[in-house]
């Protein structure tokens, strides 16, 4: 596995790569939103975020602009959301980044009335997406999101969405896919009907109501049978603690456990 931690995009961008190489995280995943990482101030300063994060021998994985709203109902919103998001594309292109996380377009204003309308706006913006990660020869890694947000929720969501893109993976995000879900049946579920398209993971705990973003441990998520069901299916991948709070040795923390948590789920499988 390799571990990673999400910039705040409100510190400095070169600031927050040594911080993270200080505390042993194999990538940063770069959340690509203002005022510090927009895509326009990304591209300006290309080469010494690169030239910084090969110094810290800090891989790279971005998160596509995440307050923007590309299935809007107002035509100009929604065109101008889609250009920011294949401008971001192209400039994590041009870092280096090899995967991208891309959130499924949010539902605001007028749209939970009009969901269809909603669905097949998000559609056309998605086949944008895929088409040029392709051409830049970039796996877009989908994510999950939380019940408010309508649009690719639920395990049912993502049968459509893989059925049209099959080249598409999902970001399993513990933390959304806890909400609103007794008993962690989604998160389960998804594991048990996409586990061979799940190609990144966001571990944050909640406390099942909210988006929290909670060090593992301090909410409802059943880590344990997650990760064993996990490295059953092999997986092997990136994972990003997605922990936000002032206090960062709770990153760390994280990371520790989920590490023994994947090592003893090794052992098991070897002893079993």
């Amino acid at each position: 596995m390799q571990y990673g931690a999400m910039n705040f995009p409100v510190s400095p961008l070169l600031a927050e790569i040594e911080t993270f190489a200080q505390m042993g995280f194999d990538y940063l995943e770069l959340t690509m939103d203002p005022p510090m990482a927009h895509y326009s101030t990304l591209s300006r300063d290309l080469s010494v975020i690169k030239r910084s994060l090969q110094d810290n021998e800090l891989g790279l994985l971005c998160h596509l602009p995440t307050f923007v709203l590309t299935a809007d109902l107002t035509e100009t919103i929604r065109h101008s959301s889609v250009d920011e998001m294949l401008h971001s594309l192209r400039v994590a292109a041009n870092l280096g980044a090899r995967k991208v996380v891309l959130h499924p377009s949010m539902v605001f204003g007028m749209g939970p009335f009009v969901k269809y309308t909603v669905k097949d706006y998000f559609f056309e913006f998605l086949a944008k997406m895929v088409t040029a990660a392709q051409h830049l020869e970039i796996e877009i890694c989908l994510e999950n999101m939380m019940p408010r947000n309508i649009l690719g929720v639920e395990p049912a969501d993502f049968e459509e969405i893989f059925a049209r893109h099959p080249t598409l993976k999902m970001t399993l995000d513990t933390g959304h896919a806890n909400i609103d879900a007794s008993a962690g049946y989604r998160l389960l579920e998804m594991v048990e009907r996409f586990g061979d398209r799940i190609g990144h993971l966001h571990i944050s705990d909640n406390l099942g109501k909210k988006d929290q973003h909670l060090a593992v441990g301090q909410g409802t998520v059943d880590f344990s049978t997650l990760i064993s069901r996990l490295v059953e299916l092999g997986y092997d991948a990136t994972i990003t603690l997605e922990i936000f709070d002032q206090d960062r040795r709770l990153l760390t923390e994280s990371r520790d456990k989920i590490q023994r948590l994947v090592e003893t789920a090794k052992q098991l499988r070897k002893t079993g």
